[in-house]
């Protein structure tokens, strides 16, 4: 008998074949328990007492080890009030240093929670009390920065009220924390990043793809090949190992968020991963996008949206039908999913559509995004000109010899220009075109023509027949505080070397050499990220909010995390409103143990 994955499903209550047949299904798409409806637990007040602790957790009927906060993973919601003062006693029964970050809240930096950038930690069997006043309101959360914690369980929501009437109409909310879980030990996951970063990339171009006309092409394989580039590569650790959670629970534990036909629902969309960026949709519904990263937007209205690590986007939607739908959050690799249900009572399930194919990187993910690559192939690229090697060559064993081959509607030969540009120019490790970074075996390549990408959706995006949120949709709902222009213009690259699993800005690992960025209070700085990698990257900033570029002006979307495409750029206005030591650094956090971390100085 044969079985698709729907028809499985709609026989499991029979429970004959199920059984058999369950465990060669993914998790998101075995059969589900009748549903869990709690809510996360919530602590508020002025005074809030929170204990980090080892225990262990479940997480679709297996047990795996976890760092919790007052015995849960997430951690408790902790809801406060705009204007309020509060003090947060954070006791540390674990064998090793551990913090709080209160991320995107504006409060003084010695409370914002980073050992050896603005706090000493909080010791084994010690308590530390943060307290700070709320001056913002919104959807935020709360994570460790020690180590790699973060992974197990250390993390959970925010939700602050505003002390005036909300601008957000709605009738119900749910807080939606979105993480990704490993029975691996967190330690276990970066030494095999470490030995051989495509460890867990299980969806790899096969032989039987190309025969079947599947993916690249044999030239392209050969030629993307021949530059040690996986076009597949999409993200570091997925759902090989990961199981991606909703509130802490598995796709087959099935968590629900209860509505009422015709009301509208608030999700408060938190991506608490410490990998994953989540490609967000629920069929069946439209999604109107009211807040991002705990401020205020023009609602717009959208069918998916992509997350980046530490992003947070609320969203209403309005069921009218006396049915179940499906939240699905899907790794932007299509590794996985987590799933939850949206019902009028507990116990029901609506189908869950079954992944996506997975994206390819192409040409502009390379960082030659103005260049008309026929659709993203590279046939008859240079490989010479493309080379890693400081002086044009492959500088690599077992190169080809450089092809005389012209891309595809120009003339490549070497007394050519393109777009204004020469053929050297295209060498994907020339530094002349990134001055400021350092040459070592940790910058494996420099964008020849990286562009801003904050109009695009997302990788694996760009095609989809509906509509997909990007940064430009984003519209502030009130006028910017900060509305003049910079004083002056700082590029800063995403630099890394993807075969030897190294992060860094410009070329420089924290762990090498810190020296914190430098900025004089009260000026107004445009930063420029440049992503010279194949990897998106989320940045954050902490202590602050900045204004994307995105020809918004006085209504420019503000934010506290932005996502940097791979091969592009992403520009911000930043204002040094709040004098103290603050760290900057990428969002995956393995990207971050491993280099891609700074501070910024502000005097």
């Amino acid at each position: 008998m044969t079985l698709d994955r729907r028809s499985f499903i709609g026989v499991a209550a029979a429970g004959g074949v199920t059984a058999a047949l369950a465990p060669w299904f993914p998790a998101w798409a075995q059969p589900v328990s009748p549903g869990i409806t709690e809510p996360i637990p919530t602590v508020s007040g002025n005074d809030i007492s929170l204990r980090i602790a080892r225990q262990t957790m479940r997480v679709d009927g297996k047990v795996s080890r976890a760092i919790a906060i007052n015995g849960t993973v997430p951690a408790p919601l902790i809801r406060l009030r705009e204007g309020q003062n509060v003090r947060l006693s954070v006791t540390n029964d674990l064998d090793e240093d551990s913090s709080i970050h209160w991320h995107g809240l504006l409060l003084p930096f010695q409370m914002d929670g980073v050992p050896g950038v603005s706090f000493p930690g909080i010791k084994p069997r010690s308590t530390f009390v943060y307290e700070f006043p709320v001056m913002q309101s919104g959807t935020y959360w709360y994570h460790s920065h020690s180590g790699l914690q973060e992974q197990l369980g250390h993390y959970g929501p925010i939700v602050i009220d505003p002390k005036g009437a909300d601008p957000v109409a709605y009738d119900r909310e749910h807080v939606v924390v979105l993480s990704d879980h490993s029975r691996l030990s967190p330690e276990a996951i970066f030494h095999k990043l470490k030995v051989n970063p495509g460890h867990f990339n299980m969806q790899r171009q096969t032989l039987g793809g190309l025969l079947s006309g599947k993916d690249q092409p044999l030239k392209d394989r050969l030629d993307w090949g021949a530059m040690r580039m996986d076009p597949t590569d999409i993200a570091d650790v997925n759902g090989s190992t990961y199981t991606f959670l909703v509130n802490g629970y598995g796709p087959k534990d099935n968590w629900t968020a209860l509505f009422q036909p015709g009301e509208r629902v608030r999700l408060r969309i938190i991506n608490a991963s410490a990998m994953s960026i989540f490609n967000v949709r629920i069929p069946g519904l439209r999604l109107t996008i009211v807040q991002a990263d705990g401020l205020n937007v023009r609602p717009v209205e959208v069918d998916e949206f992509q997350i980046a690590v530490a992003e947070t986007y609320d969203v209403i939607v309005t069921p009218a039908e006396d049915r179940a739908y499906t939240l699905v959050a899907e790794a932007n690799d299509r590794s996985g999913m987590g799933r939850a249900t949206l019902a009028p009572r507990p116990g029901m399930v609506a189908a869950v559509p079954p992944l996506r194919e997975r994206p390819l990187a192409n040409m502009k993910d390379m960082g030659m995004g103005e260049m008309d690559m026929s659709g993203g192939s590279m046939s008859g690229m240079d490989h010479a000109a493309m080379g890693h090697g400081s002086g044009g060559s492959m500088d690599m064993p077992g190169a080809p010899a450089p092809s005389t081959d012209s891309m595809p509607g120009m003339e490549m030969s070497n007394s050519d220009t393109m777009s204004g540009m020469d053929h050297g120019s295209m060498n994907m490790r020339d530094f002349s075109v990134a001055p400021q970074v350092e040459k070592n075996p940790g910058v494996q390549t420099i964008s020849p023509m990286p562009v801003d990408r904050m109009g695009e959706p997302g990788q694996g995006l760009e095609n989809v027949e509906h509509k997909v949120l990007t940064y430009h949709d984003l519209v502030a709902l009130e006028r910017n505080p900060y509305v003049n222009a910079p004083d002056r213009s700082l590029d800063i690259h995403l630099t890394g070397n993807m075969e030897r699993f190294m992060w860094s800005f410009d070329g420089v690992k924290m762990s090498d050499f810190h020296e914190p960025i430098p900025f004089i209070e009260g000026e107004r700085v445009r930063i420029n990220l440049i992503n010279d990698s194949m990897m998106s990257h989320p940045i954050h900033l902490h202590g602050h909010f900045f204004e994307l570029v995105t020809g918004k002006g006085a209504y420019s979307p503000r934010k506290h995390t932005v996502l940097v495409q791979p091969g592009g750029k992403a520009s911000f206005d930043f204002t040094a409103d709040a004098v103290g030591d603050w760290a900057f650094h990428c969002h995956l956090l393995y990207h971050m143990h491993a280099g891609m971390v700074t501070s910024v100085n502000e005097v």
